[in-house]
């Protein structure tokens, strides 16, 4: 007997096409773009999980004749054009001429591309907005600090675990969608301290770094580093963790007080080395222009010292915000930030000569990014930014 409640591979991976009809809707708008919807149907789209792709077999439609295949990433839903049958081969064996059309032996020459968005401040949930409103490969870098989970009552939105790491892939997801070919995403995260409910229970800690790492590379990026942001001594222990020990010293108690935490860079995955980015990017003055003058960070730890806000229970500095958009992005470039909080990202990122993109939950949050970006900006620019309020 058949168990349908089985998951399917798709379902078991986290694929973004789920199914073969979805498949075929995307198989279809690529027929409509090409205009070969009225000669070609589709045959049984299979999935391919060691190579996350569906493949979608095209047939002719009076003789079910196979003519080629489009080949989908099964993770993104955009189509792999290098491995899809190309249109003058299909055009060919539809007309009966030479099929033997053989596709350049050289690569194809795609260069990367300056992005058409303006600065922009989204309020709603970073997933729907990411799929909804942004185009594909729009974005330059993404860099951001994810929520806590559960670390703190007031700042809770997830029943357990595992539905803030299934959010947080979603987001790193439509993140790849839309972010450039060979560009970087960067996140600030920590293990987090779930405090004990009473003192017969114990506290637990939460590695999310590496279980977040693991989303990283299944969601089509490639690591690149591990940078260690070390903050003044005695910063941790407002935690409380260490203090048992310091007062007894007794072994199996001793518990090292945090005083890092991690940002983690990813790179999308791409055939083309990093040099390809800065040698074939339109604006060379641009490109110029962001040279890094003077000193810079020679190793991968830095040391910088935490911010507070009272209109924010957890903000990341404006200097680690800006030591990332230094290192990893071009002047005019697109910063987004999924998740925004008040806005450290943009400021950064306008006081740097860069674009952003700023999507924010909480309307109380985006609101306060708005005030704040009349500074930023001044008035006349700030007319300009994209409002989803």
């Amino acid at each position: 007997m058949l168990d349908y409640s089985k998951k399917t591979v798709a379902q078991q991976r986290g694929y973004l096409v789920k199914s073969t009809e979805e498949a075929k809707q995307i198989g279809t708008f690529w027929l409509e773009q090409v205009a070969l919807q009225n000669a070609v149907e589709f045959g049984l789209p299979e999935i391919d999980d060691r190579s996350h792709v569906w493949r979608v077999p095209l047939v002719r439609k009076e003789t079910t004749e196979r003519l080629g295949e489009i080949v989908i990433d099964a993770r993104t839903s955009l189509i792999q054009e290098e491995q899809t049958t190309a249109t003058k081969i299909l055009e060919a064996r539809l007309l009966g001429r030479n099929a033997d059309y053989q596709k350049p032996t050289s690569k194809k020459k795609n260069y990367p591309k300056i992005s058409a968005l303006h600065n922009i401040v989204a309020c709603g949930d970073s997933e729907t907005v990411l799929t909804e409103e942004l185009p594909s490969n729009s974005v330059d870098l993404v860099f951001t600090s994810p929520p806590y989970f559960n670390a703190r009552p007031e700042y809770t939105d997830y029943l357990d675990y595992d539905e803030y790491l299934l959010k947080l892939r979603k987001v790193i997801r439509a993140a790849h969608h839309v972010l450039n070919e060979g560009r970087f995403f960067v996140i600030n995260v920590s293990p987090v301290l779930i405090r004990r409910e009473n003192r017969t229970k114990a506290s637990r800690r939460i590695a999310v770094p590496f279980d977040l790492h693991r989303l990283f590379m299944e969601e089509g990026f490639d690591f690149i580093d591990d940078i260690i942001w070390v903050k003044p001594s005695g910063a941790g222990w407002a935690t409380g963790r260490g203090r048992r020990f310091a007062a007894d010293r007794n072994p199996l108690q001793y518990k090292a007080v945090p005083v890092t935490e991690y940002v983690l860079v990813y790179r999308k995955q791409t055939e083309h080395l990093i040099d390809w980015s800065i040698r074939f990017h339109p604006d060379q003055q641009a490109v110029a222009d962001s040279r890094i003058e003077g000193a810079y960070e020679t190793t991968n730890i830095w040391r910088i010292t935490p911010a507070h806000d009272s209109r924010h229970p957890a903000i990341f500095p404006l200097e680690l915000a800006e030591k990332v958009i230094k290192y990893y992005s071009f002047k005019n470039d697109v910063v987004l930030d999924p998740f925004a909080g008040i806005g450290t990202t943009g400021k950064a990122a306008a006081k740097l000569g860069r674009r952003f993109v700023l999507i924010e939950k909480e309307p109380e949050y985006a609101q306060i990014i708005l005030k704040e970006a009349k500074g930023w900006l001044g008035e006349k620019e700030l007319e300009k930014v994209v409002k989803r309020l």
